[in-house]
């Protein structure tokens, strides 16, 4: 399974919603493509709507135990993808646990 990593966290609403579709349409063409993803901003982001928190330090566990359950992690490479904390994190855990990793731009899913 691919966790698909992508930065999230931002002070303007609508470049955390932007960050949010671009992960949608990537995360629906690996799936198209017969890929399993879990995608945590497409999960995260409904639930920041609703009151939970959108931070790295709210997530970190639940994030660890899922990227534990995936085999590589991908990395979307959206405008502040290095600038984000999250992904620092996912790519130390990736680390930890010799994941593979690899880079995808937007415009390269399947």
């Amino acid at each position: 399974m691919i966790y698909l990593a992508s930065p999230y966290s931002h002070p303007d609403p609508a470049v955390r919603t932007a960050r949010f579709r671009e992960t949608c349409v990537h995360a629906a063409r690996l799936m198209r493509e017969g890929r399993l993803v879990y995608a945590p901003i497409a999960h995260s982001h409904p639930l920041a709507e609703l009151g939970c928190p959108g931070d790295w330090p709210f997530w970190a566990e639940h994030n660890r135990r899922m990227l534990g359950a995936c085999g590589e992690l991908v990395v979307l490479a959206l405008p502040g993808w290095d600038e984000s904390r999250g992904i620092a994190a996912e790519l130390a855990i990736a680390a930890e646990l010799e994941l593979p990793v690899r880079f995808e731009a937007p415009a390269e899913a399947p």
